[in-house]
């Protein structure tokens, strides 16, 4: 019997180095093919004077993809791909998106819609969706607020399907008192918080001492005038 080689073996090629024909590893070609098919789904819909995904592309991905327009999943898939700016997409987010989605396909994309949806709420999540809901609704260079038209149908996109019975209370408030013609991120924010914290319809944990913003304290003495008529 031979003497045992003192020799340490070398290690079999790791998949990710093994290479094709024209010196280029497996694994990359598959990550560029993906990429590839990436692109190609953006330049479907995306208009090529401007190289990006405009409100019209928009509205036809959500036809194939058999979602409407104003379904709050194409705002979480917005959020998704970190759009900038309302109504278009631009490839490097498209690219990034798509790529944390996993999705290279219109088929895949439908599925992982559902899936992105239960991605944001979880709480961990969902705080960073809510505030970015509002800035994506900021379309002017240097706008800090939004109008209260603007506002009430984000609400109900937002929250009206975890919180139907304050939004709608909220809303209608809104609309009837003229004190706000417009909302600040901050008084966004704390309307959440509103609905996550404080008993409703009695609203008896409200504290007006809790550095609310006046546009709820103003809201709650409403809701108290409202219940007494």
């Amino acid at each position: 019997m031979p003497p045992r080689s003192t020799k340490r073996k070398s290690a079999p090629p790791n998949s990710s180095s093994v290479t094709s024909s024209d010196g280029r590893s497996v694994s990359s070609k598959a990550k560029t093919k993906g990429m590839e098919k990436v692109d190609r789904l953006f330049h479907t819909y995306a208009n090529s004077s401007l190289n990006m995904i405009d409100p019209d592309g928009i509205e036809a991905l959500c036809s194939d993809l058999g979602v409407d327009y104003t379904d709050v999943r194409i705002l979480m898939f917005a959020w998704k791909l970190k759009a900038e700016k309302q109504g278009y997409f631009t490839l490097d987010e498209w690219q990034t998106g798509l790529k944390a989605l996993g999705v290279d396909s219109l088929s895949k994309l439908k599925k992982a819609l559902t899936e992105l949806e239960n991605e944001v709420m979880e709480p961990s999540n969902y705080n960073n969706f809510y505030s970015y809901a509002f800035r994506y609704c900021l379309t002017e260079e240097k706008q800090k607020s939004v109008d209260i038209e603007s506002i009430c149908e984000l609400l109900n996109l937002v929250l009206g399907a975890q919180f139907r019975s304050q939004v709608d209370l909220l809303i209608e408030y809104l609309k009837v008192q003229n004190d706000y013609k417009v909302i600040n991120l901050d008084q966004w924010v704390q309307f959440l918080r509103f609905c996550q914290e404080i008993s409703f319809p009695d609203l008896e944990n409200y504290d007006a001492d809790q550095a609310w913003p006046l546009i709820l304290d103003n809201f709650v003495e409403w809701m108290r005038e409202k219940h007494k008529c």
